[in-house]
């Protein structure tokens, strides 16, 4: 039976990001340590670091001031570096506005049922921290989407789907009831979590104990 791995996150946290490369990074230890096993199965789920922001977002640099404080821009230093290591490009300049996401998570949640959700989820990140895009900007959302793979009709009429973003509410509330205060937050065979951008080698290290746990069960 292929491993689980329960994702938590959002396309706003550029730790979740880190961790995402982290994660890809585990999955190539895992298959160079057992080649024969099946390839884990992914699944992302919602969560927002700032669910109090408008639908149609605020500025950016409001943002930063609020969150940051003095420190303001410099406090993404220490991200900038990290990014680079692992092959993003992080461009924080770039970005002049800061969404409420749920619209991106309730994409998120259609392109999981249409078999498309990793490279969704990508694109979005991507988008936010390497082009700048507006997440809070339906047209945006719908685009990235379509290029990852979604088919625009489906973006769109998801984009406008209330019912789609309660669901999506509702999973991220179950999140915080479960007691995930911080992202990305992993969970491998619904059994063995791990919160944060942890490195390779933990991720790796939680898997064969998650497989290990659900042997012996």
């Amino acid at each position: 039976m292929a491993l689980s791995i329960d994702i938590i996150s959002d396309v706003v946290c550029p730790w979740c990001f880190i961790g995402k490369r982290r994660l890809e990074a585990a999955l190539e230890l895992y298959r160079q340590r057992l080649p024969e096993a099946p390839a884990p199965e992914i699944a992302y789920h919602p969560f927002e670091l700032n669910p109090d922001i408008p639908r149609q977002g605020i500025p950016r640099a409001d943002y930063i001031a609020k969150k940051f404080g003095a420190r303001g821009y410099s406090a993404h230093d220490r991200l900038v570096h990290a990014g680079a290591q692992l092959g993003i490009p992080f461009a924080f300049d770039r970005i002049t506005r800061q969404p409420n996401t749920l619209a991106a998570h309730a994409l998120i949640e259609l392109a999981r049922r249409r078999g498309v959700q990793g490279a969704v989820k990508e694109a979005l990140l991507k988008a936010f921290f390497v082009e700048g895009a507006d997440l809070s900007d339906a047209e945006t959302l719908a685009r990235v989407a379509a290029g990852a793979g979604l088919a625009r009709a489906d973006a769109e009429a998801a984009l406008a789907d209330e019912e789609l973003r309660r669901a999506v509410a509702d999973e991220e509330e179950r999140a915080r009831a479960m007691g995930v205060s911080g992202v990305p937050f992993f969970i491998f065979n619904k059994r063995l979590a791990v919160e944060g951008a942890q490195p390779p080698e933990v991720l790796l290290e939680a898997m064969l104990e998650a497989e290990k746990e659900s042997t012996a069960a």
